[in-house]
């Protein structure tokens, strides 16, 4: 397939180019129907939201506020009331607004005014909610009710559709990503095609995936987080896959390949890996599902969709916009070079190198060292506390987190999160009286009945987001109602915030469960082993719990988030913990495939785990870290998307893939997977048998080799000598097939001679490894004739099978 793309790139380019073009068309036509259905079946406060809507549909939409505030004399003013109500009863007529509910109207409307009469509400009910609230519609009202302004008058709004209308133009955080991303690049390649590679691949990946789900919108749920979530995690992955892709490329060219020669063999080596960590991703993507919340299937739909969409662009596009390049995938430089001094030699050197060395010489101390610190980063997940974050988390310059001070000033920290008891029948009075005397609570007042509903407005003492506020939201439900012997149900977002941690949490473990286990059954399958998967699982929980760890300490804690300009602490958002750990676990194992794929593949050749995990992370680490440097640029961007779940879950993921590849795939793996030794590819026989073949690797070629002319076997035979001349004893010298079966193995004589057995002619593969000095592995084609071989090993040097 990969030839196929590399030869036919143009029709290739045109195809890709037409599919995103006509899903950007249609879906332009289409329009958007993401439908932001927040249900929680078979809870109170679902309850309490259904009857509300049957008795009063037209306040069933999203209500916001408008607070204003006077420096002198009281919100009653006359020369305050000629400025306020006027904009209010514009509001009001607007189409689209159910109703206002302002200050100066009859009773109970005093009750919108605090006691000292500085601070004064009212309340804007529009038909829908907030998600499906058109932005003009709500940016009309802010330019309305803030047009009453004078010197001394400060007006403020606040709610979740007046949110959404001071969030930054949207592709703000995207664009600041891939051009840090870029950055990235052009510092690892040195060439600004190559740079631009990987950002093509994913700017058609996500662009046809954001499309497609918006076409899906319309004939499925899908919440507006989907897109959100699904560019972000489409941005990261696209220029992942494509720069492992292009790295071994670029490798492959460097080491005298013809330009197409090397394409192939990329893609079917790194493309065989994307292929599967796309599928690894999809895989932790839909654990999401296990959690029965709904609403979370629009996300998985969005998200999962356009991880297919890149891998399908890293697997067939890439291929032919490597066509287009040739060898300018190469520096200038790098070109030069390569005609001048000729292929480069097939070795891992520079930093990658003795780094790899260094954790084979001391993995004990080093998987010791790498534990201490993902211990002490988890540390503070122990008082990890979900909830969601309100306006009162906003930045303190916003209009929202302006109104939520105010209202917290005039009328007490609870008025933000008033709870809703829908009461069906029973005692009304003797409920309110109930309500009234229990701790906790500041106000409360009845609202007319209407079909057999009465909605009581009740006002904690504490804030929306108080261990407190949650102690009385059970007292009311599991006390108070029952004594009252009333029908009744606590609602309000307060309440359902309260319920969706409690539903999360609850299936947290199922959750956790499913996508290890399928992550392990994956792996096991991949790379025949037991240890391997397991190990996996274990750097995962770690990386899971170091970066939850990071994210208390940051948002809930408030550790650097004023330097952040990320607002006030508060809670986890209950919805995180999901959609994070979903999104580690797929882009962990991404790196563990591509880690492990190339021991692996050593390990085939060898069967010598020290030189595998050796060789194995001294050729990917660079490009794991490279990679995981532009996931963090893209993740950080998503602090700039004015969404607080967004920046929330950009910070986490951010943190996780730094912890995960800096320091997990870099440093604990390899150093346990030396510790553990040859038991790493240990798989029991019955269960080898047993288990489907799920290649990541290339599969060998078959091994039939041209027989000699006089049928007879040959030799292959020389001297192994060190950089300075001088011959190596003891040197153990591999004789193997392509297809990495031990043929011959001898040791090398007092004055570094040594000879092996060849069956046939052909091409095999020779290697020497001897004690302080780094492995040598070279192929040789053997004719029918004995093949002299001389062979130089360097001390410390880390030398790869080509």
């Amino acid at each position: 397939m990969a030839r196929w793309c590399y030869r036919h790139r143009l029709v290739v380019l045109l195809l890709w180019v037409g599919a995103l073009l006509g899903l950007g068309a249609a879906a332009s036509t289409a329009g958007t129907d993401y439908a932001n259905v927040f249900s929680l079946p078979n809870t109170d406060s679902k309850r309490a939201y259904d009857q509300l809507e049957k008795a009063f549909p037209e306040r069933a939409g999203d209500t916001d506020t408008v607070v204003w505030k006077v420096d002198t004399g009281t919100v009653r003013d006359q020369s305050v009331q000629s400025r306020i109500q006027p904009a209010l009863e514009k509001i009001g007529k607007m189409a689209g607004v159910g109703g206002v509910t302002g200050p100066y109207a009859g009773d109970r409307g005093a009750a919108q005014i605090s006691a000292n009469g500085k601070i004064a509400y009212a309340q804007i009910t529009f038909a829908e909610q907030a998600n499906a609230v058109p932005k003009q519609l709500v940016q009309d009202v802010v330019d309305i009710a803030q047009g009453a302004e004078r010197g001394g008058l400060h007006v403020e709004l606040g709610g979740q559709a007046i949110q959404r209308v001071q969030e930054p133009p949207t592709g703000l955080a995207e664009m600041i990503g891939i051009l840090a991303a870029a950055v990235v690049l052009f510092l690892a390649f040195g060439s600004l095609f190559a740079m631009l590679l990987p950002i093509g691949i994913a700017i058609f990946g996500v662009g046809t995936g954001l499309f497609s789900t918006q076409l899906l919108s319309h004939v499925t749920s899908v919440p507006d987080l989907a897109p959100l979530l699904a560019t972000l995690i489409g941005l990261g992955v696209g220029i992942d896959y494509a720069l492992f892709i292009v790295t071994r490329h670029r490798r492959g060219i460097l080491r005298g390949m013809d330009p197409e020669e090397s394409a192939v063999i990329a893609l079917n080596t790194s493309g065989r890996a994307v292929l599967f960590a796309g599928g690894t991703v999809c895989i932790a993507l839909a654990g999401m599902l296990v959690t029965n919340l709904r609403f979370l299937d629009g996300v998985v739909i969005g998200t999962s969709l356009t991880v297919v969409f890149s891998v399908l662009a890293a697997v067939t596009l890439l291929p032919a916009l490597l066509g287009f390049l040739g060898p300018r995938v190469l520096s200038r430089r790098q070109r030069r070079k390569l005609a001048a001094d000729g292929p480069e030699p097939e070795r891992a050197s520079g930093f990658a190198a003795r780094w790899s060395a260094s954790v084979q010489k001391r993995p004990r101390s080093i998987a010791v060292m790498a534990l201490v610190v993902m211990a002490i980063l988890a540390i503070p997940v122990l008082s990890l506390r979900l909830g969601a974050t309100d306006q009162g988390n906003d930045d303190a310059s916003t209009t929202t987190r302006k109104a939520y001070d105010l209202l917290a000033e005039g009328f007490g920290p609870g008025f933000n999160g008033p709870l809703q008891v829908v009461s069906t029948s029973g005692d009304t009075n003797k409920l309110v009286q109930g309500i009234r005397s229990t701790a906790g609570v500041a106000q409360v007042a009845a609202l007319p009945p209407a079909q057999g509903v009465t909605v009581i407005q009740v006002v904690p003492t504490t804030s929306p987001q108080s261990e407190k506020t949650d102690q009385l939201i059970d007292t009311l439900r599991d006390k108070v109602i029952p004594e009252a012997g009333a029908q009744a149900h606590v609602g309000g977002v307060t309440a359902i915030s309260k319920d969706f941690s409690t539903v999360t949490g609850d299936r947290l473990p199922l959750f956790i469960a499913t996508i290890i286990g399928l992550g392990f059954l994956l792996l096991m399958i991949a790379f025949r082993s037991l240890v391997v998967p397991l190990t996996a699982a274990l750097m995962n929980l770690i990386a899971a719990a170091a970066s939850f760890g990071a994210l208390v300490a940051i948002f809930q804690w408030g550790w650097g988030l004023s330097l952040l300009d990320l607002g006030k602490e508060g809670p986890i958002n209950a919805f995180l913990p999901v959609i994070m750990l979903s999104l580690l676990f797929g882009l962990s194992m991404d790196y563990q495939v591509f880690l492990v794929s190339r021991m692996h593949e050593e390990w085939v050749h060898t069967k010598d785990n020290a030189r595998a995990v050796r060789v194995g992370l001294a050729e990917t680490s660079r490009v794991i870290n490279s990679a995981a440097l532009i996931m963090v640029c893209v993740f950080l961007a998503f602090v700039l998307s004015g969404d607080s779940g967004a920046a929330m879950a950009g910070v986490g993921l951010a943190a996780a893939v730094a912890l995960d590849a800096f320091i997990l795939r870099t440093a604990l793996v390899p150093a346990a997977m030396h510790l553990l030794g040859k038991s790493n590819w240990w798989l029991p026989a019955g269960l080898e048998k047993r288990l489907p073949h799920l290649a990541v690797e290339p599969a060998e070629e078959a091994e039939s080799l041209p027989r000699a002319s006089s049928g007879g076997s040959s030799v292959v035979h020389g001297f192994v000598r060190d950089a300075e001349g001088a011959p190596v004893d003891g040197a153990v010298l591999t004789l193997l097939s392509k297809g990495g079966r031990q043929l011959d193995r001898v040791t090398s004589l007092a004055d570094g001679s040594y000879i092996v057995s060849v069956p046939t002619p052909g091409t095999y593969l020779l290697s020497a490894t001897a004690s302080s000095y780094g492995a040598r592995a070279r192929h040789v084609v053997v004719t029918d004739e004995p093949l002299v071989h001389d062979l130089e090993l360097t001390e410390g040097e880390v030398d790869a099978v080509n």
